[in-house]
């Protein structure tokens, strides 16, 4: 199983190599975009874009909304953890 975590692309950071930089809450992490970009979503086009991010790439577009409500469920799961509730 995989887990992607949203995040927002705030910058691109290599144009060559189609590198951006995305924040997840707060945190900002170097990423691949190469899996988002073609022909009618250009790589300047996605700063401001939401993405599911997995091990250092963006998998796919996602809209705002979506991405709130999965961010607030891995916060609740994560609080839940801290409570021992999830083992």
């Amino acid at each position: 199983m995989c887990l992607g975590i949203p995040g927002k692309i705030i910058a691109i950071s290599h144009e060559e190599h189609r590198l951006g930089i995305v924040e997840v809450s707060g945190v900002k992490r170097e990423i691949n975009l190469a899996c988002i970009v073609d022909a009618n979503h250009n790589l300047a086009e996605c700063v401001g874009d939401w993405v599911l991010v997995h091990v250092g790439f963006a998998m796919a577009r996602i809209n705002e909304e979506e991405a709130e409500r999965t961010l607030s469920l891995l916060r609740e799961l994560g609080d839940a953890a801290d409570l021992g509730e999830v083992s």
